[in-house]
């Protein structure tokens, strides 16, 4: 876990100086929907994406570490091993009010990265049902009162959100490994 919170912070904190203030969170989201509704891996295509969020053209200053993002969520989505994903949200330390509206704002970017590189794609039940999930979340909202139930709650759709991805890859991704040119396939000469 401590491995996503620094994560999150040093995007955070990377988007802050930039003069940004794209959440970490939806950033992720963004790029997890599209990846697993087919869009593939294309640098190009992540960064002319992102744009949105930032309703400009992306800075380059930025371009690696969102390039790096991009990396880890490739390895997670198409490593066989992978049994859940690493999320940017905040740290446990943060209130629950802040936790729970980077929760809503992944589930936003998520639906929006999705929605945009789905097309016309004919979706099953299933994913039409996590679909309707991930509407919910995106508009969740934190109960003051119910601090216990609400820190049980938030840690549920924490890890139904690291799981949830996996499964939309799996049925809707259409990725396939890429082929090695057959210039590769030939052993050199040894001399």
């Amino acid at each position: 876990m401590p491995q996503s919170q620094s994560a999150y912070t040093s995007f955070a904190t990377l988007l802050g100086t930039s003069g940004h203030t794209v959440s970490p969170a939806e950033l992720q989201g963004l790029l997890l929907g599209r990846c697993c509704a087919g869009a593939g891996f294309s640098a190009e295509g992540w960064l002319e994406e992102a744009q949105d969020l930032f309703d400009e053209a992306v800075p380059s200053s930025l371009h690696a570490a969102l390039l790096g993002l991009q990396e880890m969520v490739k390895a997670e989505l198409i490593a066989d091993s992978s049994v859940s994903l690493t999320l940017l949200l905040p740290s446990d330390d943060e209130s629950l009010e802040v936790r729970t509206t980077a929760l809503g704002q992944w589930a936003q970017g998520f639906l929006s990265g999705f929605g945009g590189s789905i097309g016309n794609t004919e979706i099953s039940k299933d994913v039409r049902e996590i679909l309707e999930d991930l509407i919910s979340i995106a508009q969740i909202e934190v109960d003051e009162e119910e601090h216990e139930e609400g820190e049980v709650a938030y840690m549920e759709v924490s890890e139904y959100l690291r799981v949830v991805p996996l499964f939309l890859f799996t049925e809707c991704g259409n990725y396939t490994p890429p082929k090695p040119d057959d210039a590769k396939d030939i052993t050199p000469a040894v001399h």
